[in-house]
């Protein structure tokens, strides 16, 4: 028991400290794009410790409370459900007891808690961040999902180990053997980073501050703390299903950052996309390629 307790922490104060780390590491990477100095890598974290020492300015109702913490909760939970390493005792969690299936239920909590907190508190900035953040969630997850269907179907398993044990070298990569289902799902979590071109959620020309709007003190906190710790949970993820796994603390580091980069490049590349045009592309693009992945998969294996 003491084991699962300290691996669970351990897993919670690593994804901290990544995401934060990560995220500091972007506002310099777009500082410098844009040719100015920026923040420092650690500014993201005195932020953090500032709002979650700070008193609300305004509550609007237990339901306003409550969603954080049922975002922060789904947050938790994915980064405990998600192997960290590969043939390891630790950073595991309590993922062998759960698998890909599991993981795609947890991964919705964050948005639903999202909408009950905002619409409790009537903003008309919120309500519409929230609408555009549901309408853009309508077209990241049909791609996103079916990319995970390839990677079960390729491997016969949601066995997130399984998948990973399968892909013992390079060559036996799913971003080299399936790099169909990779494109697929690594276009929809770039949109799920609020990041361009898909950020319409929080776009602070046309909602201000978007869903967060109205939050501040421990609440924003709190928000800010599980997107962190949901970025590095996701980028694990596709780590583990793409990359092979892996096996030391710093291989683990060097992929996610890899992948964090390459999101980072495309936000600065591209200008932001309206949002009837972010559902287009999602169900054009990685939808389409989805398609061609299945009929691929299924009559000519990648494996």
């Amino acid at each position: 028991m003491a084991h699962y307790i300290i691996d669970a922490f351990a897993m919670l104060g690593m994804s901290y400290v990544m995401g934060f780390l990560f995220y500091g590491f972007y506002r310099q990477f777009n500082a410098r794009v844009q040719r100015r100095w920026g923040p420092s890598i650690f500014q993201n974290f005195f932020d953090n410790m500032k709002f979650l020492f700070k008193t609300e300015t305004i509550i609007h109702g237990p339901m306003f409370f409550f969603g954080p913490m049922i975002i922060f909760a789904g947050a938790v939970t994915t980064v405990l459900f998600v192997p960290y390493l590969k043939d390891s005792n630790w950073l595991q969690g309590f993922s062998h007891s759960g698998n890909l299936i599991l993981i795609i239920y947890l991964l919705v909590v964050g948005p639903l808690g999202n909408a009950l907190a905002v619409g409790s508190s009537g903003n008309p900035f919120g309500v519409m961040g929230v609408t555009r953040g549901l309408t853009r969630l309508m077209g990241l997850e049909v791609p996103f999902l079916l990319g995970l269907a390839l990677v079960m179907v390729q491997h016969e398993t949601a066995s997130v180990h399984a998948i990973m044990a399968a892909q013992t070298d390079f060559a036996h990569w799913n971003l080299i053997t399936n790099p169909i289902a990779f494109i697929v799902m690594i276009l929809p979590f770039m949109a799920s980073q609020h990041a361009s071109p898909f950020d319409v959620v929080g776009a602070p020309v046309e909602v201000y501050a978007g869903p967060r709007v109205e939050f501040s003190g421990r609440l924003l906190g709190v928000l800010m703390t599980q997107n962190m710790m949901m970025t590095v949970a996701k980028l694990v993820l596709i780590a583990d299903l793409f990359l092979g796994g892996a096996t030391t603390i710093w291989a683990l580091i060097a992929k996610t950052f890899a992948l964090f980069l390459l999101t980072a490049a495309v936000s600065t590349s591209f200008p932001r996309l309206r949002t009837e045009q972010t559902v287009d592309f999602f169900w054009k693009i990685p939808l389409g390629l989805g398609v061609i992945g299945v009929i691929a998969t299924v009559w000519f294996p990648w494996s």
